[in-house]
């Protein structure tokens, strides 16, 4: 795969992803306009986050059975009506629904990812899949940095207009520029690989990866879901645009995990998980200190960005070689697990930040990089275990 079609799929990923977080810096005047409580807030990020659920249930395994570059330009022309739906939206429920639909069709962010892993040959898949992934993160936060400008000069309805002229201009792009693939050994139909995908819960190396992709996004949920809310309190009073500005940190964090696609290639999976897991602990230590000191918040900022995409990648490319031959049913299944602690993350941050403010909020996302190490090592503890069993029994 050239560089041009990776940067394009990169493209896409961010474009489908920054649909469903484009609200977090703008959580306080998008809620404040459409009437919704202030201890609800949450709820507007994480409806998207629910209906990215539904996607990757419903609409992932699709990609296993039809041709995946025609699914990724169809995806994108619908998270655009989302988009448009959400950007007219006049009363809360409207929008909702809105960010329901654009969240539902931004799993292309899946179907895009199993392409790239699909089509790279075996040595290349991580190098790939890192690249490609990178644009989810170029996404999450650099959409942080375009929302709080493009809120403050149009208002917030002018990003989802934007996000939905994107999608349409991609979705074309898309099959102008992108080759078919070949597989040959595609499954016989849709209920097959939706089959399929629930199989793969029942799959210790799957839940174990999966469980720790869900901590570690209801973490890194807990900072971009609930960052906004501080920030824009005593003492800083800082404005959207401002508060947009702290993407840029996050954003230098992950991309400085871009060489985790190569580590993983070089078989080093397993320690770089276990060391970015512990860095993300740490990260939290610094993000606590947000009342006292800005220089602090933006080290964790870096250090936990950089830690959350070192293990996303590991996860993805460890997971899809195991099952090349289903790629999209994999990493669908997989990030349902990242919904479920994106939406966990995005739901519980405003609520304890409103009753025990941005020291609970630091709490609750340490805690959540805990868990996710406490399953890293729980599961390294069992497989040293059978590896002592089995070659005893050898002997």
């Amino acid at each position: 795969m050239d560089v041009w079609r990776r940067l394009l799929l990169a493209v896409v990923c961010g474009v489908a992803v920054a649909s469903i977080y484009a609200a977090q810096p703008v959580l306080e005047p998008m809620g404040r306009d459409l009437g919704v409580p202030a201890e609800l807030s949450g709820w507007i990020v994480a409806t998207g986050q629910f209906g990215y659920l539904a996607g990757l249930l419903l609409l992932v395994p699709l990609g296993d059975v039809v041709d995946r570059r025609r699914l990724i330009a169809v995806h994108l022309a619908l998270t655009a009506v989302g988009l448009i739906l959400t950007a007219s939206a006049s009363a809360a429920w409207t929008a909702f629904v809105g960010l329901a639909v654009a969240g539902v069709f931004a799993v292309v962010v899946q179907t895009t990812v199993a392409y790239a892993a699909s089509v790279s040959p075996p040595a290349e898949r991580g190098r790939n899949i890192g690249v490609v992934t990178s644009g989810v993160v170029v996404g999450i936060l650099g959409a942080r940095v375009v929302t709080g400008t493009l809120t403050e000069v149009w208002g917030w309805r002018s990003v989802y207009a934007v996000l939905a002229a994107l999608s349409l201009g991609l979705a074309a792009l898309v099959l102008a520029v992108l080759p078919s693939e070949v597989r040959p050994n595609r499954p016989r139909g849709y209920g097959r690989a939706v089959v399929s995908l629930a199989g793969l819960f029942g799959q210790r190396v799957f839940l174990t990866r999966g469980l720790i992709a869900f901590f570690l996004f209801a973490s890194f949920g807990t900072l971009w879901s609930g960052l906004s809310l501080p920030l824009a309190d005593t003492p800083w009073q800082l404005s959207e645009s401002q508060i947009g500005l702290f993407g840029i940190a996050g954003l230098a964090g992950a991309l400085g995990a871009a060489r985790a696609g190569r580590w993983a290639d070089a078989g080093r999976a397993a320690p770089v998980t276990a060391l970015a897991l512990t860095l993300l602990i740490l990260s939290w230590a610094a993000i606590a200190q947000l009342p006292w000191s800005l220089w602090l918040l933006i080290v964790g900022i870096v250090v936990l960005d950089f830690a959350v995409q070192a293990v996303h990648v590991s996860n993805q490319h460890l997971l899809t070689a195991a099952h090349p031959e289903r790629t999209s049913s994999v990493i669908g299944g997989y990030m349902v697990f990242y919904s479920l602690g994106s939406a966990l993350g995005a739901a519980a941050t405003t609520a304890i930040f409103t009753a025990y403010g941005w020291a609970g909020s630091s709490l609750l996302g340490a805690g959540f990089a805990a868990c996710a190490l406490a399953v890293w090592a729980t599961d390294r503890r069992v497989r040293l275990k059978r590896t002592v069993v089995t070659t005893s029994a050898t002997w």
